[in-house]
């Protein structure tokens, strides 16, 4: 697509930037109606964008961009298995996993084979109620991981169910040590989680389980290459598909969420995938002042482009929440951390920003200072949960003062003849609230972001569904492994070689 028509939308958001430099959000959020207008409601979530820096002719310049780069299109290409992922020429389908909202052959068959995997999934879990195992271990990375630990840990209740789920990511040895310490390998199942099955964290923490388990018959695999999982000693039996129409970190509602089903069930599993098919059909179907998604992603976008912050912050204040920040900066960041267009050439506007955040209130207590009072603005995305599933109501109370109160010193600061207890303000916020932590609700949340990566790719004209930026690593780090293991090894860098004899050298 022809760059220019892009160029002149985003001169257009920089100068609505510049026109609006002077007027601070606890000015714009005055504009009557603004806090009702600026705030929306799909099913179980509500978003609200009263707090974020610009008024309704920069509201109107992003809807032009939108318009211009044919969201609903290209919406519509990703859900009908059009090759959205050029580079690898394939399909980007994790929709069909959830959803049947496209009739194009290629998306029929992918959702087909979703539900048959889902059955198989089923099976699985069923028999092994029958067996005496009470702990499951998965073993994956990055998309493998973080998306089933974050469900997990958010869902599972305070009495652990049928069975106790445990992750181990990490190549560093200790990771499995510490999750491997405090359970029974004849009570012990094991699922290996890799898309290629050639993954070298995972093949080498799946070793450590597999000896420590000394049974095979408790070992099963999710993956997209049987035949190597085959090989490495897992029968096809045991095996789970994955598929090359499905990113890594846009997997945890294929088998990969097994581990998720095996923690809380099926019918929670099957819950999550209705959440987010709702989030699908709203994306399809929602007209664009009334999507969530397009609302989300150009806000994303002015803060980016037109107001230039480099940091995103993401703050749930749901301590089941916690690890919600970590999932969304690799489904983001490697998604958006791209410095080339889809044709080859360089993109003209900076993409992706830092994203990071943690849990409420423990942050406010640790980085919310240099937030407030610190000389770099970083716009945020509170995350809270109405309803509280515990009965400690004074204590759910005090969490939402501090959610309504952080959101509000973020936009408004406040005036101090002493400079040092000055709160300059004019933090934007987006304010994202579920009803309650339920699978359904957290499936919505979850695909709410990974549309609007999407979008957000549209408008840069990169490929959000590549990671070719994760490989250069692996590859000198394989090249290295004969050296610290002390062979002969010709290592060219001069800084590495330095490194290498003080590590060998210690060692």
């Amino acid at each position: 697509m022809d760059a220019s028509p892009f160029k002149q939308h985003f001169e257009a958001l920089r100068a609505h930037a510049a026109r609006l430099a002077g007027t601070p959000i606890r000015v714009l959020a005055q504009t009557p109606a603004r806090a009702t207008d600026l705030a929306l409601r799909i099913g179980p979530l509500y978003a609200n964008f009263a707090r974020q820096r610009y008024d309704a002719a920069a509201i109107d310049a992003l809807f032009a961009l939108a318009d211009t780069a044919q969201f609903p299109e290209r919406v519509r290409d990703q859900f009908d298995g059009k090759r959205v992922n050029p580079t690898e020429d394939r399909a980007a389908l994790h929709t069909a996993l959830r959803s049947a909202l496209s009739d194009a052959p290629i998306a029929v068959a992918a959702h087909e084979e979703a539900q048959a995997a889902i059955t198989r999934m089923r099976r699985v879990v069923d028999a092994l109620q029958d067996t005496p195992v009470t702990d499951v271990v998965s073993i994956g990375i990055g998309g493998s991981d973080l998306g089933p630990r974050l469900v997990v840990d958010a869902l599972s209740p305070p009495r652990p169910g049928r069975f106790r789920v445990h992750f181990i990511s990490n190549v560093d040895g200790a990771a499995a040590q510490r999750v491997l310490a405090g359970l029974d390998p004849k009570r012990t199942a094991a699922i290996v989680v890799s898309k290629t099955f050639g993954t070298q964290e995972t093949l080498l923490n799946g070793g450590i389980v597999r000896e420590w388990l000394g049974d095979d018959s408790r070992l099963l695999a999710v993956t997209a290459n049987v035949a190597r999982a085959a090989e490495w000693g897992i029968p096809e039996a045991r095996i789970l598909p994955m598929w090359d129409w499905v990113g890594g970190r846009y997997s945890l509602w294929s088998a990969v969420g097994l581990p998720i089903a095996l923690a809380l069930g099926m019918p929670a599993f099957e819950a999550l995938l209705a959440g987010a098919g709702e989030m699908d059909a709203h994306v399809l179907q929602a007209a664009p002042r009334e999507n969530l998604v397009y609302w989300h992603a150009l806000t994303a976008i002015w803060n980016r482009n037109a107001l230039g912050y480099s940091t995103q912050g993401v703050f749930a204040y749901d301590d089941r929440l916690k690890l919600l920040p970590a999932h969304l900066q690799q489904v983001v960041m490697e998604s958006l951390g791209k410095s080339v267009r889809l044709d080859g050439s360089p993109v003209a506007e900076d993409t992706v920003p830092v994203w990071w955040g943690g849990a409420g209130t423990d942050v406010q207590h640790s980085f919310f200072q240099a937030l407030h009072q610190g000389t770099d603005v970083i716009p945020g995305d509170f995350v809270g949960t109405i309803q509280a599933d515990h009965p400690n109501r004074e204590s759910h109370r005090a969490l939402f003062a501090n959610l309504l109160a952080q959101t509000e010193a973020f936009a408004n600061g406040q005036d101090n003849d002493d400079p040092h207890r000055r709160y300059a303000g004019n933090r934007p916020s987006t304010m994202v609230l579920l009803d309650a932590l339920t699978p359904r609700s957290l499936g919505a949340l979850i695909a709410l972001y990974e549309h609007s990566v999407y979008l957000q790719s549209v408008a840069w004209g990169i490929n959000a569904f590549d990671q070719f930026g994760v490989e250069l690593g692996k590859q000198v780090a394989n090249s290295l492994l004969p050296a610290m293991r002390g062979q002969k090894a010709e290592v060219a860098d001069p800084v590495t070689r330095a490194l290498l004899d003080e590590i060998l050298r210690e060692r």
